[in-house]
């Protein structure tokens, strides 16, 4: 959940902007974008199953639960984020782009592990990849798909990214299952909307730069996967 930031920066270019028409981008352009945007997502997997196989391996993650994983999490994420917004006119941005997707990679380890340690744990890993792609596919087919100009959706997306956010922030101390189980729904739908909202944006000419393009593709399937994951650990998690 940590777009909020990645969304607040986009915001500015996108209220200036009422349709489709007015970003001034030829279609090659467009689908140039969208293809690297792709690409550089596909390579931007590899880090992130490395760092949770790395994370689950060596249980390096394990001393940082609760208040001070939290503070691990969205200190180092929002500093990669800055740094990716610094350098994503360069090489050196995918370098970034690919250092911070390791970086979540660890971040997830610990889920990945307690759901490992489930007799299910393997199969609940590989619904949550299928039902996450799925998601994905639906998505960039209703982005081909739509005509009607999205951007107006920005706004209120940012705002249901910050109401789960600091619902999240409370659940790490409150310690429901309920809560958890709430904020984990909410995440799908609201990380599902970001999908369409940034691929279409892309389409539309709204985005240019495939590093920045890739930077929110990839926050929300991580997010989406991650609830996903959380979910079916919840309900579909078999101890014996």
């Amino acid at each position: 959940m940590c777009r909020v930031e990645e969304t607040k920066t986009m915001n500015t270019d996108i209220t200036r902007m009422g349709s489709a028409a007015g970003y001034g981008v030829s279609s090659e352009e467009r689908h140039r974008v969208l293809r690297n945007t792709y690409w550089l997502l596909a390579l931007s997997l590899v880090p992130t199953v490395l760092g949770a196989w790395v994370g689950v391996a060596t249980g390096i993650m394990q001393a940082m639960r609760g208040g001070v994983g939290l503070i691990v999490f969205l200190g180092g994420a929002f500093a990669f984020m800055f740094a990716i917004e610094k350098t994503k006119n360069s090489g050196k941005g995918v370098a970034v782009l690919l250092a911070f997707t390791f970086f979540m990679g660890l971040m997830l380890s610990n889920l990945i592990g307690m759901v490992l340690g489930r007799s299910n744990g393997a199969s609940l890993i590989m619904t949550a990849f299928a039902g996450t792609a799925g998601v994905f596919f639906v998505m960039a087919s209703m982005a081909s798909v739509i005509k009607r100009d999205l951007s107006g959706l920005g706004k209120w997306l940012f705002v249901g990214a910050l109401v789960l956010i600091v619902g999240a922030v409370i659940n790490v101390f409150v310690g429901s299952t309920a809560g958890m189980m709430a904020i984990s729904v909410a995440a799908i739908g609201i990380f599902s909307a970001f999908m369409l909202y940034d691929i279409k944006r892309v389409l539309d000419g709204g985005e240019t730069n495939y590093i920045s393009a890739t930077l929110a593709l990839y926050l929300d399937i991580f997010n989406v996967f991650q609830s996903l994951l959380a979910l079916l650990g919840i309900f579909g998690g078999s101890s014996d």
